[in-house]
């Protein structure tokens, strides 16, 4: 971003080439319009944000403790206000990212109504959201900015030097609400070619990073939920070329592409891969089959279907829905060949949907995928999906009770329990949460921790405890008590909700535009001055 000064400068000499025509514009405040709105289009953003996550990608490498997270939005104004939170908290949105969760956008943003996340949802509604996510962050980015800028006459109109360089050096060293973004694709909604279109969309609102898996997309399910059908590699192979093929087209050439596998918990697919020789990717793919050797066509029935597979012929076991299983317990080898596959065909981080959150489950796969790409990064879902408190008292149930302490104190059916509260084991496994993604980072190679449905149950239980105060006993003070004091203990922003939405930027606007004749909004009259 160019120095405060030079950009009042650049614009002074435009005003001045211009001559009477342009004596109506200010240098100064055009100049702090041009810093309120840094990026001019999606391109700029995801080409922006693409270098950020490689930087960050490559602390990761070298040092696993600079590890990265965001948390799961369906709305610009839940973006926007994570990314205020955590520069009020932080003072910096280093490593700090959002994640456009497809579950969100099927729950909550379909004009049909909540969806399960079976990519039923329309897919424009994915390039809709992340371009609302940035126009609410930049707006994030003229709102402090426009608070430096009356900071900055405060301190002119006072004569006060040392304060007009202090908040000068503020402008200059303005640090942008515009993080990256990890989108999530789904199964990319439909062929190879659909995938590229709605790529290209994506990228061109402004994603960097954009997460694909390797589900059939018209059986696609939930991560956390049954059924899951996956595809050949050659099939999903494709749809990461795309992906690519698509940043490339629009100049992003460091895009990033997240690999996800749902191998994990996905018993089923719904093709046979074609396979050329013994050991090719079909081949491989095949040989994880369920289903019988058999030994000529005697023992073929109608309709079977025969596949020649590790040097023997197999029929495989094919369901009343025509899909075919594969063997049980064979999901980890899945797990590990659909990763390794992955980035060494152009995937750059990896995606393993498991079903509980457990680090060594978690090392185990990674361990071998890196003895082929030392290099391979995981994006995580620690996902709302688990049952986080239940996961990790069992866990150290069951590892105390390996080492021989005594656990006989506990049920470990019933962990779950409030009475076990405040115990020696509940403590350990809370202090196992606390610490779960440094770890995972340190042990597991998790390069990206993220939630994706946070807001979704934050909005929930908030909503519930309001509900239960304002329409009960406590009337107006369930609002008061429970929203608003706290909001001003707290220093949250938007209790000034008429500055949150733009009420001051416009004011400042209206001057610029008519000088003094300007009637403005935010006069001593204004209510928000009682805050």
């Amino acid at each position: 971003m160019s120095a405060y000064q030079d950009v009042i400068q650049q614009i002074a000499q435009l005003r001045q080439q211009n001559g009477e025509a342009w004596a109506a514009i200010n240098p100064e405040s055009a100049a702090r319009m041009k810093l309120q709105n840094r990026f001019n289009t999606g391109l700029d953003i995801a080409k922006y944000t693409a270098k950020v996550m490689r930087e960050d990608m490559a602390a990761y490498d070298a040092d696993s403790s600079q590890y990265t997270q965001s948390l799961g939005c369906w709305h610009g104004f839940v973006g926007q206000q994570k990314l205020i939170a955590i520069k009020k908290h932080f003072g910096s949105t280093k490593r700090k990212y959002l994640y456009l969760s497809g579950w969100m956008i099927a729950a909550l943003r379909s004009d049909f109504g909540p969806l399960p996340d079976q990519s039923m949802h329309e897919k424009t509604a994915v390039p809709a959201l992340i371009e609302e996510l940035y126009t609410f962050l930049k707006q994030a980015d003229a709102r402090e900015l426009g608070g430096l800028f009356r900071e900055l006459d405060a301190a002119k109109a006072g004569n006060d030097a040392a304060k007009v360089a202090a908040v000068q050096s503020k402008i200059d060293n303005f640090e942008t609400h515009v993080v990256p973004i990890i989108a999530d694709i789904d199964a990319g909604f439909g062929n190879e070619e659909a995938t590229y279109l709605l790529a290209k969309k994506m990228i061109e609102a402004g994603a960097c990073a954009i997460q694909i898996e390797n589900q059939v997309s018209d059986e696609k399910q939930c991560g956390h939920q049954d059924g899951k059908v996956t595809v050949p590699h050659a099939d999903f192979l494709a749809k990461i070329n795309a992906v690519r093929y698509a940043f490339l087209e629009l100049g992003v050439d460091d895009g990033i592409i997240v690999a996800r596998t749902d191998s994990l918990g996905a018993g089923l697919t719904k093709q046979i891969a074609v396979t050329n020789k013994p050991g090719d990717l079909g081949d491989l793919y095949n040989s994880f089959l369920d289903g019988d050797v058999i030994n000529g066509a005697d023992d073929i029935a109608n309709g079977d279907v025969v596949v020649k597979a590790n040097g023997k012929l197999l029929k495989p076991k094919r369901l009343a829905s025509g899909l075919f299983q594969f063997k049980q317990g064979s999901g980890v080898d899945r797990v590990v060949l659909d990763c390794i596959t992955s980035l060494q065909h152009g995937a750059d981080l990896l995606w393993i949907e498991t079903e509980k959150p457990h680090i060594g489950q978690i090392k185990e796969m990674v361990d071998r995928i890196r003895e082929v790409v030392p290099s391979a990064k995981l994006v995580y879902n620690n996902s709302p999906s688990f049952n986080w408190t239940l996961n990790f008292r069992q866990q150290v149930f069951d590892a105390w009770k390996t080492t021989g302490k005594d656990v006989s104190a506990y049920d470990r059916a019933q962990l779950m329990s409030a009475e076990y509260d405040t115990t020696e084991l509940a403590q350990e496994a809370d202090n196992r949460i606390r610490t779960f993604q440094a770890d995972a980072a340190r042990e597991a190679g998790i390069f990206h921790h993220l939630i994706t449905l946070p807001t979704y149950h934050t909005a929930a239980l908030s909503t519930d405890n309001l509900a239960k105060e304002y329409f009960g006993a406590a009337g107006m003070l369930g609002y008061v008590e429970g929203v608003q004091r706290k909001e001003i203990r707290q220093g949250i922003a938007c209790v000034k909700h008429q500055n949150m939405s733009g009420s001051d930027i416009g004011d400042d606007h209206k001057e610029y535009f008519s000088g003094e004749a300007a009637l403005k909004a935010g006069g001593t009259h204004n209510t928000m001055n009682q805050f």
